[in-house]
């Protein structure tokens, strides 16, 4: 099947667009999430242990995705935007500098990962048996740290181009495989050795592998990239800085995310495990209602970005107003199920009592606040879409690290809220961060020049 031409995105409807890259994309981060929750089930299984380690990886295992997911906002903008100018040649020079780029970054978080985890999960509290279960898994993860960073590029290239189907080919191909593997691994068969918790690491690691080869043909074919001169992927002091440029200041945004979930988990964990394993569990939940969102921001950041190179300045701002219009209307659905079928959702993953009951108070309570991230990531995406990455850094170090430092003490120490005081404390946060963006990104866009 030919490719989408990558100027229909500065000439189709707006509401056509939206539907055809938000809709592939949010298909697969489903599945990407779903492939999350087969790993908390079969963890589950093992113990609760288990269950708590791997929500303790969580903010560590964001290390990896804050750097990829932001680097491959920075260069789907940079590609989208020169496309959108005509420049093919840039085009060209930006997705493969982007490649290489991300391999250099991939090696050096394998490294860092690897000598970091341990102080990181000691001061999550983590010691003895469920220190080593927590560094088990997270270090076979940052071995495979390559394969994720160059998936992450291959779909930079490919979301500029108006391709948000073969990411999600493979992140349903993935969550198959992933059903397959983890069993398979963690009780062996088949001349295979029973691996336990590593055999989950492992079974991700191999997913990812598979994935740079199927995502890699189908950059080949874009045209973007190309085999044919090695010397195109040296290292560029220009195109390294301008993906830099763009794309770090998302990466930190992504990253405050993971310091995000290290706070609440460290105001969490005075709790107890079982408040660290309902979180855990309790986030994959919402990682599923809040998968649309995902797909908006795809395409919110593609669209923009061609419209914004092509000078199409009203497109840009009539991009953001469909976006949020259909958020609205996939996360009032969103909120009414969390909010109903909150307890037989948390029952799913665990039969532990008490991690039931406080995962179910949080989700309560998180229902009210699904459409607040619409909000925020939509505008954020819009933003980096025109080239205003560090709006993001911003948000993203009020919301997710002094504003609950402050208000998680305040509620929980002062006002004596207990581990309601942390989730409350989301909802407020999150909200005034939603208010913010929106009438931020609308003053932006608005100077736009027409």
């Amino acid at each position: 099947m030919p490719m989408t031409d990558p100027n229909d995105l500065t000439r189709q409807p707006i509401p056509q667009l939206i539907r055809n890259l938000a809709i592939p994309a949010s298909t697969g981060y489903f599945f990407n999430t779903m492939y999350n929750v087969v790993d908390t089930y079969f963890g589950g299984l093992i113990s609760t242990q288990v269950l708590a380690a791997l929500s303790l990886s969580l903010p560590v295992f964001f290390i990896i995705l804050a750097t990829g997911t932001g680097l491959s906002t920075g260069a789907t903008a940079l590609i989208a935007n020169a496309m959108g100018a005509g420049q093919r040649d840039e085009a060209r020079l930006l997705a493969t500098q982007g490649l290489t780029f991300g391999l250099l970054i991939s090696i050096f978080l394998t490294f860092l990962g690897w000598f970091a985890s341990p102080l990181l999960f000691r001061a999550l509290g983590a010691s003895d048996a469920y220190l080593v279960t927590s560094l088990i898994y997270m270090r076979t993860i940052f071995l495979g740290t390559v394969f994720f960073m160059l998936n992450y590029m291959l779909n930079a290239i490919l979301n500029a181009a108006g391709d948000t189907r073969s990411f999600r080919n493979f992140l349903m191909a993935g969550f198959f495989l992933n059903i397959m593997l983890d069993p398979w691994f963690i009780y062996g068969g088949l001349g295979l050795p029973a691996l336990g918790v590593i055999g989950i690491a492992l079974a991700t690691v191999l997913i990812q592998l598979a994935g740079v080869v199927y995502l890699g043909i189908k950059v080949s074919r874009t045209g973007l990239v190309s085999a044919r001169s090695m010397r195109d992927y040296l290292p560029r002091r220009g195109p390294f800085k301008d993906i830099a440029t763009q794309g770090f200041p998302a990466s930190l945004n992504m990253m405050t995310v993971g310091i995000g979930i290290f706070v609440i988990t460290f105001f969490i964990s005075a709790f107890g495990k079982e408040a660290v394993a309902a979180y855990g569990v309790a986030m994959r939940v919402e990682q599923i209602v809040l998968i649309p969102t995902i797909g908006l921001n795809v395409a919110t950041l593609a669209i923009v970005a061609q419209n914004n190179g092509a000078g199409f300045f009203d497109r840009v701002r009539q991009v953001l107003g469909k976006a949020l219009k259909y958020g609205a209307w996939v996360m009032t659905a969103g909120t009414l199920l969390v909010f109903i079928l909150a307890r037989p959702l948390m029952t799913f993953f665990t039969e532990d009592r008490e991690v039931i009951g406080i995962g179910t108070t949080y989700l309560m309570i998180d229902a009210l606040v699904l459409y607040a991230y619409v909000i925020l990531f939509v505008n954020v995406a819009a933003l980096q879409g025109v080239k205003r990455p560090m709006f993001a850094v911003w948000i993203g170090l009020g919301r997710q690290i002094v504003a609950p430092v402050i208000l998680f003490y305040l509620l929980t120490h002062v006002f004596d809220w207990g581990l309601l005081g942390v989730w409350w404390g989301i909802f407020f946060i999150t909200w005034g961060a939603a208010v913010f963006s929106l009438f931020y990104a609308r003053r932006v866009l608005s100077r736009l020049s027409l």
